[in-house]
């Protein structure tokens, strides 16, 4: 049975729920649009209050109301029920879940770096063994990682392209670009993996923290 494909209109109020915040042109980029097309769509879902515009710090973009989660998700909920892929979907979660512990752990290391004097010390990358073992664990996921997202992408089309920018990204960081491991304004390996989280409790309606 081949890959359910999403309306392009469930794509366009689904992205800003995924990406967090993303200009009209990145939410076409990221599957596949017509940019114009993504950009009136994303007008008309402002007029019915489920996406906002707003700009700070020199950037511009569209976010998702209250009651355009609410609305994305029943939107995901019909998806699953004409794709068939419930039950599939819930078990490849239940999968993620122990993944997504150790990748939470690996990033928390990533950041923190504990002393004799402080627990909660900022990690200053001196220590080479640690940072080393904290990439190992990153780069241990990749291939769970991938092997989930493909199976998910079997599913629902649009979890395609996850797993390619979680490698490409553990690529750059293993050439010595460090902040591709957790840089807010690149599409890092945190980022990456945050989206793929939210996109997966989103289509399944789960509250995020719920699943910790």
């Amino acid at each position: 049975m081949p890959a359910y494909i999403s309306a392009p209109e469930d794509l366009v109020l689904h992205a800003p729920r995924v990406m967090g915040f993303a200009s009209a042109p990145r939410v076409a980029v990221r599957y596949g649009l017509d940019p114009d097309m993504a950009h009136e769509l994303l007008l008309d879902f402002e007029a019915s209050g489920w996406v906002q515009h707003s700009s700070f710090g020199g950037r511009s973009g569209w976010s998702v109301t209250d009651g355009g989660r609410t609305e994305n998700e029943r939107r995901l909920a019909v998806e699953l029920g004409v794709a068939g892929v419930r039950d599939a979907v819930r078990a490849l979660h239940t999968e993620f879940v122990p993944l997504n512990r150790r990748f939470g752990t690996a990033c928390t290391n990533w950041q923190i770096r504990p002393t004799c004097i402080d627990p909660m010390a900022f990690n200053d990358h001196t220590d080479w063994a640690w940072d080393e073992r904290v990439l190992g664990t990153l780069t241990s996921l990749d291939q769970a990682f991938g092997h989930l997202c493909i199976q998910l992408t079997d599913c629902l089309q649009r979890f395609d392209g996850y797993a390619d920018r979680y490698s490409l990204a553990l690529a750059k960081v293993d050439a010595g670009q460090r902040r591709w491991v957790d840089a807010p304004d690149l599409d890092s390996c945190h980022t990456v993996w945050i989206q793929f989280h939210e996109d997966l409790l989103a289509t399944l309606g789960i509250a995020r923290g719920s699943d910790a």
